[in-house]
C-alpha cells in the first residue's frame, strides 16, 4: 500500500536536497538538529475519548467524542500500551499531556478531585521515567457531578471552593511531575462555564472566576518548574451564548498575573486564525501555550492535518524566533477511527509543519518584504512549495529509526488484529 525507500536511496536524495536548500542559505543539518530538539506534548485523552479513570459517567462540559471504533482501552495498562505504540512511530522528542481524571487509584484509594495527591499519579511518573518523557498536566473541570454548569465561576460557594481546591491540588501535582522528571510542567486551566442563552449578568461570573484563579495561584509553587496557563474558548455545547473564560478574559488575566495565555486554534470564531495572533501575543507575553487541533466547524477537534493553518502556525513561531517561548501540545479526539493512528497522524503532521517552517529562508523573505518587493516575495513563496521537503523529512525519520511514509500503518493494522479486537 505504501512505498518504503531503502536507506541508501533516502540518504542520496537527502544529499541532493541538502545542496538545493543550501542555495537559499539553509543548513539542513542545523534544521535536523532543531527538529531533534523540538518537543511536542501529546495528549493522553485521544486514547480513550477523554474518559479517564476517576468516574464512570458520560462526558460533560460541552465536550463530545463521536464514534465507537474498536479497541478503546479499559484501564491504565491498556492506555499505556497504546501510547507506547504511538510513541514508537513518532520521531523526535515527546512529552505526555495528562488530565487529572487519569489518576490511578489502587484498591480503596479513590478520592474526589479536590483531594488528589501526587501518589495518585506515581504510576504515570514511573511510566515517564522509563521512557525519558516529561509530563504536562490539566485540572479536569468537567465530567463531574459538581460541574453541571459552573465550576470556578459558580454562584454556589461550596461548589466554587471545591474546584478551587482541585486547582490547588493540581498545581502541587504539576510540581511533583517537574521535580521527578527534571523538566518544567505546563499546568493548563480551562473551564466549561457559560450560558446556553443570553445571560442577565456577565460581569459577576467572570469576577468569581478571577477570584477563584487568584486563590489557586495564591499557594506556594516554583514558577520555574510549573508554568500555569489559562485557556479560553468561544463557545461550547450547552453554553453557546456566553463563555465565562473568554479570550479577552484569559489574555488579560494572564498578562496581569504573569502566567501564560494558552491558545487552542479551535477556540475562536471561524474567520479567526491563531497563526495571525501569535506575533502580537509574543510582543506582550514572555511565554505562550498552544493546543494544536483542526476545527472543521469551530471547536470540533479533528485530527491535525498538514494543512495551511498548521503550517502557518509553525512558520509564525519560527520566523518570530520564539521556539524557546512557546509550549506546543496537541488536543483532539476522534473515536470514529483507529485511536492510536490518530495520535500518530496528528503528531507527525505537527512535526512536518515545523520542519517546513525551519526550511523557510525567513531572512530573505523579510528583506523582500521590507524592500516592498512583493512580487519577488510571492514568487519565492510559491517556488518553495516545490522544494524537496519530503527528502528532509525522510532523513529525519531515518535517523530516528521510524518509518518515513505511511508504511507505519501496517503495524497499526497488526496491532488492531492482535490487541484491539480482543478488547471487545
Amino acid at each position: 500500500m505504501y512505498r518504503q525507500e531503502g536507506g541508501n536511496q533516502v540518504v542520496g536524495k537527502y544529499e541532493e536536497a541538502k545542496e538545493q536548500y543550501r542555495g537559499l542559505g539553509i543548513d539542513t543539518e542545523q534544521v535536523l538538529e532543531d527538529m531533534q530538539n523540538l518537543t511536542i506534548s501529546m495528549h493522553c485523552w485521544q486514547g480513550d475519548d477523554l474518559g479517564g479513570f476517576d468516574h464512570d459517567g458520560p462526558l460533560s462540559g460541552g465536550i463530545q467524542a463521536t464514534g465507537n471504533y474498536i479497541g478503546k482501552p479499559r484501564n491504565v495498562e491498556e492506555l499505556m500500551k497504546d501510547l507506547d505504540l504511538a510513541f514508537s512511530l513518532i520521531p523526535g522528542k515527546k512529552k505526555l499531556n495528562l488530565h487529572s481524571s487519569y489518576a490511578v487509584f489502587e484498591a480503596g484509594q479513590w478520592v474526589d478531585r479536590d483531594k488528589l495527591r501526587p501518589e495518585h499519579f506515581r504510576k504515570w511518573v514511573e511510566y515517564a521515567k522509563e521512557r525519558s518523557l516529561g509530563i504536562d498536566f490539566n485540572p479536569t473541570f468537567f465530567s463531574h457531578e459538581k460541574a453541571k454548569q459552573f465550576t470556578l465561576s459558580s454562584p454556589d460557594e461550596s461548589i466554587r471552593k471545591f474546584w478551587v481546591r482541585h486547582g490547588q491540588a493540581c498545581v502541587k501535582i504539576a510540581q511533583y511531575f517537574a521535580e521527578e522528571l527534571g523538566e518544567p510542567c505546563v499546568l493548563n486551566i480551562w473551564i466549561p462555564d457559560g450560558f446556553k442563552d443570553v445571560p442577565g449578568n456577565r460581569l459577576e461570573p467572570r469576577r468569581r472566576f478571577s477570584d477563584s484563579l487568584d486563590e489557586i495561584l495564591s499557594i506556594d509553587y516554583d514558577k520555574e518548574k510549573v508554568f500555569v496557563s489559562l485557556e479560553s474558548k468561544v463557545f461550547g455545547i450547552g453554553f453557546e451564548s456566553c463563555t465565562v473564560g473568554s479570550s479577552e478574559f484569559c489574555i488579560n488575566y494572564a498578562a496581569k498575573h504573569g502566567i501564560m495565555a494558552l491558545m487552542d486554534n479551535g477556540h475562536y470564531h471561524p474567520t479567526e486564525t491563531v497563526s495571525d495572533k501569535i506575533s502580537s501575543m509574543l510582543l506582550f507575553h514572555k511565554k505562550l501555550g498552544l493546543h494544536i487541533t483542526r476545527p472543521v466547524r469551530w471547536d470540533s477537534d479533528h485530527v491535525v492535518l498538514f494543512d495551511d493553518e498548521t503550517k502557518e502556525l509553525a512558520r509564525e513561531i519560527v520566523r518570530c524566533n520564539a521556539m524557546d517561548r512557546v509550549f506546543l501540545a496537541t488536543d483532539y479526539f476522534d473515536a470514529s477511527i483507529n485511536r492510536v493512528a490518530a495520535w500518530i497522524i496528528g503528531m507527525r503532521n505537527v512535526q512536518k509543519a515545523f520542519l517546513y517552517a525551519f526550511l523557510q529562508p525567513n531572512e530573505i523573505m523579510t528583506r523582500l518584504q521590507d524592500e516592498e518587493q512583493f512580487t519577488e516575495l510571492m514568487v519565492l513563496q510559491e517556488e518553495l512549495k516545490f522544494y524537496p521537503f519530503e527528502d528532509i523529512w525522510n532523513e529525519f525519520c531515518r535517523r530516528n529509526q521510524v518509518p518515513a511514509g505511511g508504511e507505519w500503518m501496517s503495524q497499526i493494522r497488526e496491532y488492531e488484529e492482535t490487541v484491539l479486537k480482543k478488547r471487545m
